[in-house]
């Protein structure tokens, strides 16, 4: 489920982007730093955002400096490096880790499962970190696995449950703004599960693997229902946000919330609809 919460960049400055990637990159050596290359790998575009989520709404200390690394060799970026890129690579890799479990029962891939079994030490590390979050976040994921073997048809209920886990990440502390991020993290969390169901759903009819669209498929309504559905939660969400008294980069973040997070659900439609047409011109040719 990584890869959902990125920017629309066609609408965005070149200032504004410049400055999300150097959250990226952030994160990209808080990974290395904390976990070597190993953690590298598991960088991806959905943490850098909480982690500039956070660092606008606390404003902590945050160091800037230039540097090159193997993905830029030849030429210095901007690196924004704070203790919310540490937080992100934490999550990120306990996240991973159960990604990697779960692409293991589902498509048996021998690489995700080496892969897994290489991050164990540092999921260990985040457990005894963070004690009763970790505690949840596993619990929620059990219950989640459980839920997806029995093949549950209960959208609402899949979808809250990995909802509840993106929650208790986001509100990474116990403040006044820990209510928002987590109702906020929770509508999130809906979208992105909803989103790679939605994604997922023919290659997994065919495949004969869960998904929560399952029985809703073949509806004559779905894709109708589908939109209106995930407009709703994101509605949800962006509500939540706004009440949030973000300054620094806010349009970065409304960019991502209010336009990114649409590109692969659009990506899909699209190609969808562009099958059923190819579809219908060859039976009338026929």
């Amino acid at each position: 489920m990584f890869g959902y919460i990125i920017i629309n960049k066609g609408d965005m400055k070149f200032k504004e982007f410049d400055i999300y990637h150097s959250y990226y990159c952030g994160l990209c050596q808080a990974l290395h730093r904390q976990y070597g290359k190993l953690g590298q790998l598991s960088l991806t575009y959905d943490m850098t955002f909480l982690v500039m989520l956070l660092s606008s709404l606390y404003e902590p200390e945050t160091k800037v400096s230039e540097m090159k690394c193997i993905a830029h060799p030849f030429e210095k970026h901007t690196v924004r490096d704070n203790i919310f890129c540490s937080y992100g690579a934490d999550m990120n890799i306990l996240f991973t880790s159960y990604k990697c479990k779960d692409d293991w029962e589902d498509e048996k891939k021998l690489t995700r499962l080496a892969y897994g079994k290489l991050l164990k030490g540092g999921c260990r590390k985040i457990n005894a970190v963070y004690g009763d979050k970790a505690r949840r976040i596993d619990n929620l994921m059990r219950e989640l696995s459980v839920q997806e073997k029995k093949k549950n048809q209960d959208i609402d209920r899949m979808a809250g449950t990995f909802g509840r886990i993106m929650g208790e990440i986001m509100a990474i502390w116990e403040d006044e703004w820990h209510d928002n991020l987590k109702v906020m993290g929770f509508y999130l969390g809906k979208f992105i599960y909803l989103l790679d169901a939605y994604e997922d759903i023919e290659e997994d009819m065919k495949l004969n693997r869960y998904n929560p669209f399952a029985k809703k498929f073949n509806d004559p309504d779905f894709e109708e229902e589908t939109k209106t559905i995930l407009t709703m939660i994101m509605a949800e969400c962006c509500k939540e946000f706004e009440k949030l008294p973000l300054i620094d980069n806010v349009e970065i973040l409304r960019n991502i919330l209010y336009s990114g997070i649409w590109y692969r659900y659009e990506m899909v439609r699209q190609k969808r609809e562009g099958s059923k047409a190819d579809g219908r011109q060859g039976v009338k040719n026929a």
